[in-house]
């Protein structure tokens, strides 16, 4: 077992890695990017990294509090579901609006795999192998489809 401390600074140490590791990669618009705080440029949608006790996953997110936006932004990613599944070569999971742990209302679209954990540092080149080609694959795809996510009409 390890002490909040221990546990805190290998999730860190693990996020310093993937971002080392990540730094050389380009956007698909050829800029350098900080992977692991990737800037969509929308306030309320962004994409999220996760690696936990249990599993890694990857999402796009919107969190908006006017629900009316968030499900403009959500039927936006619908009208790009093939193209996403296009750019990425990979059918993602659609949650469309659940309430997260602080009872903030989310939706998102997401892929996950179980069975590792990012305290063991043995399973990180199996967290970095499933990140890193989602990654930039949905870097691909926000850099061709970002326009349709602005100007919200509500």
């Amino acid at each position: 077992m390890y002490t909040k401390q221990e546990a805190a600074l290998l999730v860190h140490q693990f996020w310093t890695a993937f971002g080392k590791y990540m730094a050389p990669v380009a956007s698909a618009e050829g800029a350098h990017i900080n992977w692991v705080n990737y800037k969509t440029g929308e306030k309320d949608l962004r994409i999220v990294l996760e690696a936990t006790q249990g599993k890694a996953a990857i999402a796009l997110r919107c969190e908006h509090k006017d629900v009316a936006k968030q499900q403009w932004y959500f039927n936006q990613l619908l009208l790009l579901k093939n193209a996403l599944h296009t750019a990425t070569g990979e059918e993602w999971d659609w949650r469309p609006f659940y309430a997260d742990e602080h009872g903030r209302m989310i939706s998102e679209v997401s892929l996950a795999i179980s069975g590792v954990k990012v305290l063991n540092q043995n399973d990180w080149p199996a967290i970095i192998s499933f990140l890193k080609p989602r990654l930039v694959a949905l870097d691909i795809f926000w850099c061709e489809f970002k326009y349709a996510f602005q100007d919200c009409p509500l």
